[in-house]
C-alpha cells in the first residue's frame, strides 16, 4: 500500500514538472527577427561582401596574368638590342602582354636619348603599371574598415530599442523579450566582423601579389639599364 502511494506521488510530481524545450534559431530567423533596421544592415553587409569578393577575384586574376614572366625574355631582348635590331626587340615586347614587356618596350623606344631620360620614361611607365595593378584594391581596404562599424551600428541600434522598451514598460518588460532583442541585434556585429575579416585578408593577399610584380618590374628595369651601360 505504501509503495503504491509513493509511486502515485512520484507520477503526479512528474506530471507537474514543466517540460524544458530547447529552442534553436536558424541564421534566417536571426536576420528576420532583427526587425527592419537589422534586415537593412544585414542586407548592406551582404552587398559589401559581394563587392569584396568580386574585386578580390577580379584583381587576383589580373595580377596573376601580369605576373607571367618568360625567363628567356630579357636574353632575347639583349640579343636584339646588342645586334641593333630594335624593331625586332619591339615586336618581341609586343608579343608579351605583361607590365615587364611594356616597360622594356618603353625603354627601347627611348634608345638614343640620354640615359637619365630613358630611366625617367621607364619610371613613369612603371607608375602607370602599378596604378593599373592596384585598381579598385583600395575598395577592399574600405570594406574591411567599414563593415565592422556598420555591424556595430546595428547592434547599438538594437540595444537602444531594447532598453527603450524596458524604459517605456516601467521596468516590467519580460526579460526573455529583452534578451531576444539583444542577441538578435548582436548578429549584425558578427556579420560585420565576418565581412571585414574576409575583405582584410583579401586586401593583404592582393598587396603581397602586387609587390611581387612590382619587384619583377624593378629587376627588369635594372637589367635593361645595365644593358645600355655595357660597353659596345
Amino acid at each position: 500500500m505504501l509503495n503504491s502511494l509513493i509511486q502515485d506521488g512520484a507520477a503526479d510530481a512528474a506530471q507537474l514538472e514543466p517540460e524544458v524545450t530547447e529552442k534553436t534559431l536558424s541564421i534566417m530567423e536571426l536576420i528576420v527577427n532583427g526587425g527592419t533596421g537589422g534586415m537593412i544592415i544585414i542586407g548592406t553587409l551582404a552587398i559589401l561582401l559581394f563587392v569584396a569578393l568580386y574585386v578580390y577575384f577580379e584583381r587576383l586574376f589580373a595580377i596573376k596574368a601580369a605576373s607571367k614572366y618568360d625567363a628567356n625574355f630579357m636574353n632575347q631582348i639583349k640579343d636584339n638590342v646588342s645586334s641593333g635590331n630594335l624593331q625586332g626587340a619591339k615586336v618581341l615586347c609586343a608579343g608579351h602582354n605583361t607590365p615587364v614587356s611594356r616597360l622594356t618596350e618603353k625603354g627601347i623606344s627611348r634608345i638614343g636619348s640620354p640615359l637619365e631620360d630613358i630611366n625617367t620614361a621607364i619610371e613613369n611607365a612603371g607608375r602607370l603599371e602599378v596604378y593599373k595593378l592596384e585598381k579598385n584594391v583600395s575598395v577592399l581596404a574600405t570594406i574591411a574598415g567599414a563593415a565592422p562599424m556598420i555591424g556595430f551600428l546595428g547592434t547599438v541600434i538594437g540595444m537602444v530599442l531594447a532598453f527603450h522598451q524596458l524604459a517605456t514598460s516601467s521596468g516590467q518588460a519580460e526579460m526573455g523579450l529583452l534578451a531576444e532583442g539583444i542577441y538578435t541585434a548582436m548578429t549584425t556585429t558578427v556579420a560585420g566582423l565576418i565581412v571585414g575579416i574576409i575583405a582584410y585578408m583579401g586586401y593583404n593577399h592582393l598587396v603581397v601579389k602586387t609587390d611581387k610584380v612590382v619587384h619583377q618590374m624593378e629587376a627588369t628595369a635594372v637589367d635593361f639599364l645595365d644593358l645600355l651601360n655595357e660597353p659596345a
